[in-house]
């Protein structure tokens, strides 16, 4: 007994009929309560050195990795109204598989004919094109030919004039023999009337002289006249000439300005021609707009638009399809205070909605029902409720995830931090200071490195 009171009761009651005295008497209980404490500090002081794997938690929802695999809805690029539907929602589609079919609402494009006519104003165009082009040909034709012409005119107008240059240069030679000629018969005259007075010669001789003289003076009139006819001849030559190139000038002008008309005409055609095409190429490509058909392979999960005859508008929704093949990931929202400690490679851990796990974020390798990842992307810029997005795809090293995540599953991550013993985690908490920042393709290799 434990005799803390003054009445003993070791004289009034024999206590080794009774085991339970024997068993308490002989019990030391200081002595073990000291041990049990004892023992409780040391193993308190060797958990405080147990390593501890610091983390930040955040919430995030599965999505895909690549853009083009997330759910995406379907647009009607023209407005229309529906006709018939080829799907139901749940559907699986293939690319190029008819969802549904439209008709046109606006009057520019009811003609049945539309396209066939287009053509033919093509065509017609494109004749008078060709016409043009003739045109242009023939004008080209003319020119050349009154180039051609102005040449053998201009080169038979400068023979014309050589021609009435010599013609001018032999009367004029003519002309200084006749004056040389009349000169001589002037002089024989004057020693005929000599001699004639003097009874030497008869009257017959000198009448005979007096006539040779009037006959020289006469061929002079007629040589000189000749030559002020050469002489007036080689003045037409050269004003042919120059009218020659005035008159071709002028008609090469003519032809030369029909050509560039018709150039500009066939020019502006070809516009029209351009605009013609570009015309019938919208209509033909509105035409396949009537049928809205899957952008990839995926199902039909909503039918925004409904019904039969309901009019829709460019680029609205109308239905939404899940792709069939995507890479699934995860985006988190952490804190601005915690971006710093974040990387692109760091390793992250994840708890999806739905999949029991039990949780040691502290030791992850002891958690269960847990899948890893490593960040591939990280936002620059915050969302409306001024957090940051961190994209995370698998770990090809982990374990895979599992094949029945959809995607707006619900996650919990929680990004691996630097190893830190408990104590300096408990303290940290206790003083509120952030994780520590470090880098982690340092922390892999000092890890390999002790490794």
């Amino acid at each position: 007994m434990l005799n803390i009171s003054n009445n003993s009761i070791s004289n009034k009651v024999n206590t080794e009929k009774y085991k339970a005295f024997s068993k308490v008497e002989s019990k030391s209980s200081s002595k073990m309560l000291a041990k049990i404490l004892l023992g409780l500090l040391i193993l308190f002081l060797v958990t405080m050195f147990i390593p501890w794997t610091q983390n930040i938690r955040a919430r995030g929802y599965v999505t895909t990795l690549r853009p083009d695999q997330r759910p995406q809805t379907v647009h009607s690029v023209i407005a229309g109204r529906i006709e018939k539907w080829f799907v139901q929602e749940g559907d699986f589609v293939n690319r190029g598989d008819t969802i549904l079919y439209i008709s046109e609402v606006k009057d520019d494009y009811f003609d049945p004919n539309l396209l066939d006519n287009t053509n033919q104003q093509i065509k017609a165009k494109e004749l008078t094109q060709q016409s043009y082009d003739e045109k242009v040909k023939a004008l080209e034709n003319q020119i050349e030919a009154l180039q051609e012409m102005k040449r053998l005119k201009i080169e038979q107008a400068k023979n014309k004039l050589i021609q009435s240059r010599l013609k001018v240069t032999a009367d004029s030679i003519e002309f200084e023999a006749a004056k040389t000629n009349f000169s001589i018969a002037e002089r024989q005259l004057d020693r005929m009337q000599q001699l004639y007075q003097e009874g030497l010669k008869s009257l017959t001789d000198l009448e005979s002289r007096t006539l040779k003289l009037q006959e020289s003076q006469a061929k002079l009139i007629g040589y000189e006249s000749k030559l002020m006819s050469s002489k007036n001849e080689l003045i037409n030559a050269q004003l042919e000439l120059s009218s020659i190139d005035n008159d071709y000038r002028d008609k090469l002008a003519k032809a030369s300005s029909e050509r560039y008309s018709a150039l500009s005409s066939s020019y502006n055609t070809n516009v029209e021609i351009t605009k013609l095409q570009n015309q019938y190429m919208n209509y033909s490509v509105r035409t396949g707009l009537y049928y809205i058909l899957a952008p990839q392979n995926g199902y039909i999960t909503q039918a925004i638009k409904t019904g039969i005859g309901e009019t829709i508008k460019e680029g609205a929704s109308i239905v939404s399809i899940m792709p069939a093949k995507y890479d699934l990931a995860v985006e988190m929202y952490v804190k601005p205070m915690d971006l710093p400690l974040l990387q692109k490679g760091q390793e992250v851990r994840f708890m999806f909605d739905g999949w029991p796990a039990i949780i040691f974020s502290g030791w992850p390798n002891v958690s269960y029902g847990t899948f890893g990842g490593k960040i591939v992307a990280i936002d620059n810029f915050t969302t409306k409720d001024s957090k940051y997005r961190i994209l995370v795809a698998p770990a090809d090293t982990d374990t895979p995830w599992p094949e029945a995540i959809r995607i707006g599953s619900g996650a919990n991550g929680f990004a691996l931090l630097k190893d830190v013993p408990i104590w300096y985690e408990l303290w940290r908490q206790i003083n509120g200071f952030p994780a520590d920042y470090y880098n982690a393709e340092n922390q892999l290799t000092e890890t390999k490195k002790e490794k």
